[in-house]
């Protein structure tokens, strides 16, 4: 358990940080020694009472807000796997300030109409497509195998105005047919690389 949480909470922080900072040490020393009181006070409590808590715990990450972290933390780890070493630096402070939080927003409404019992069938797609197709990442269930909601980005040529990003998604409840607009992020007038790379 130490391990995984520890891989987690790194894998967070790299995330959150698009890997600029790093988890000191001491941040593990003191989750350690904090673990080690927790388990010892565990213990001395009777059975049932832990039997209670491991129930409280398994409902726990089954919640609506523990799944869709977790999924917006993916969400943007596939955006950037996407637009690669050549595109991502140059439009993340525009997507991260404009573009994400609406996707979040989106997120979040989509989760609101699932049944709580769907929540924990729920998984995100792990490759986004390159070349210049438009798909970033899908939100599906993994019993039905059918997408809840698509998130794509297009890349259009405007002449005269150079080239967009048009960030969108689609959902299932019109069978994917209407775009959702979340925003666009100009490039240049050049053609841009192609995404993954």
């Amino acid at each position: 358990m130490k391990k995984g949480l520890q891989k987690l909470l790194v894998s967070t922080v790299a995330v959150l940080t698009l890997g600029f900072i790093t988890p000191s040490h001491a941040i593990w020393e003191n989750l350690l020694e904090h673990n080690t009181n927790h388990k010892t006070q565990l213990s001395k409590q009777s059975t049932t009472r832990h039997n209670y808590i491991d129930t409280v715990f398994e409902d726990s990450v089954t919640d609506i807000e523990a799944f869709s972290d977790n999924v917006l933390l993916n969400a943007k780890e596939q955006a950037y796997i996407k637009f690669g070493s050549k595109i991502g630096p140059k439009i993340e402070d525009e997507f991260n300030n404009i573009i994400f939080p609406k996707i979040e927003e989106a997120i979040h409404m989509t989760l609101e109409n699932v049944d709580q019992q769907d929540i924990k069938n729920l998984a995100i797609t792990e490759k986004p497509s390159g070349d210049y197709s438009e798909k970033m990442f899908h939100i599906y269930n993994t019993t039905t195998r059918k997408d809840v909601i698509r998130f794509h980005v297009r890349t259009e040529n405007r002449p005269f105005d150079g080239y967009y990003y048009n960030f969108h998604y689609h959902i299932y409840k019109d069978q994917f047919a209407s775009h959702y607009n979340l925003g666009e992020i100009y490039w240049s007038k050049n053609t841009p690389p192609k995404w993954l790379s």
